[in-house]
């Protein structure tokens, strides 16, 4: 499959005045559903006003057709060294994002910059803005699951867990369908509420989400459950992975004896509180093995794991297979 430029292009290429430029920078692996959720908000948006107000040119590396994560190849108009003066450069990450190199991308990036271009990213995207150093004094935001990995590798970064971000000049999302919101929020800013309503239902979007929304489900929709006081404690859990609090100040925090903490998670999770415990500091191990360079020790430290030996035999009980396997490959 091939995607190509914009579907309504002024005469012989010429652009109006208000017509705002935008460049889709694609990085290997890119996230194909939040990239359609920004690029086709665009083309609605044009549509909604039956003239053309977004004009988008796509780009990759090479300037040869850059392939999705689901494999899907689309074709680009050429290569970062070649962007045009843009109004917008937003680029598009997906997974293994941190494992590339992308130092073309982030001169491209700090030219469009200079040129006075708005500087955007989708899904993980947001790591090439921090690493090109073009989100330093920003807010900015990043899919949940490399919020961690993230901060870890720019302290000074105000990085929130938002829908997404959009501080002056840079907008950030999430990634997913938040691609969407933020796009629809843009448009609401530069055209108003009505084409971007326009847009949001010919999406079959519901509701424009809020920059502030939760990008995580609900913990009640998560677990499939809705006990007050079960709930209360696996949030204080996700919190707390890195200082693990202990099984008797858990209990007292929802008024529950140790016991009686004990029974509410076997009946409702099928496991102990010990062990859901345990599960979530693993995971989110995982999660900062497989997106950072962190060592394998200073990550089992962050994650409430006393040595590395502990650490790599919970984990091996738990995936089947040891940390060290996660980055082989």
């Amino acid at each position: 499959m091939a995607v190509g430029q914009a579907d309504m292009m002024a005469k012989d290429g010429v652009a109006c005045e208000d017509v705002t430029t935008v460049g889709f920078m694609l990085v290997e692996q890119f996230s194909m559903i939040a990239f359609s959720s920004a690029i086709e908000s665009l083309r609605l948006a044009n549509r909604a006003a039956r003239r053309e107000l977004y004009r988008y040119s796509l780009w990759s590396e090479t300037g040869q057709g850059c392939t999705a994560s689901n494999g899907v190849e689309v074709r680009v108009a050429g290569a970062f060294s070649e962007t045009p003066p843009l109004a917008m450069a937003i680029v598009c990450g997906g997974i293994d994002i941190h494992r590339r190199d992308h130092r073309a991308l982030q001169a491209a990036l700090r030219r469009s910059a200079i040129r006075g271009a708005a500087i955007g990213a989708v899904c993980t995207g947001t790591y090439v803005l921090a690493k090109a150093g073009l989100l330093d004094g920003y807010r900015a935001t990043i899919h949940w699951e490399n919020q961690a990995s993230l901060a870890s590798e720019h302290d000074g970064l105000e990085i929130g867990s938002d829908l997404f971000e959009i501080d002056r000049n840079r907008f950030t999302c999430a990634g997913g369908t938040a691609a969407a919101d933020m796009m629809l929020s843009l448009i609401v800013r530069d055209h108003g509420p009505d084409i971007a309503a326009e847009v949001a239902d010919q999406l079959i979007h519901h509701r424009i989400r809020e920059a502030g929304e939760r990008q995580r489900m609900d913990l009640r929709m998560r677990l499939g459950i809705a006990h007050p006081k079960l709930l209360h404690v696996v949030g204080l859990m996700e919190k707390t992975f890195a200082e693990p609090v202990g099984s008797q100040d858990l209990a007292e925090s929802v008024q529950l004896s140790k016991r009686q903490l004990e029974r509410l998670f076997l009946k409702y999770l099928g496991r102990s509180p010990a062990k859901h415990y345990l599960r979530i500091r693993l995971e989110h191990a995982r999660h900062l093995i497989r997106q950072t360079a962190m060592p394998l020790l200073t990550i089992a430290i962050e994650c409430g794991f006393t040595s590395a030996s502990h650490f790599s035999k919970a984990y091996v009980d738990h995936f089947g297979r040891p940390p060290s396997s996660e980055r082989k490959g």
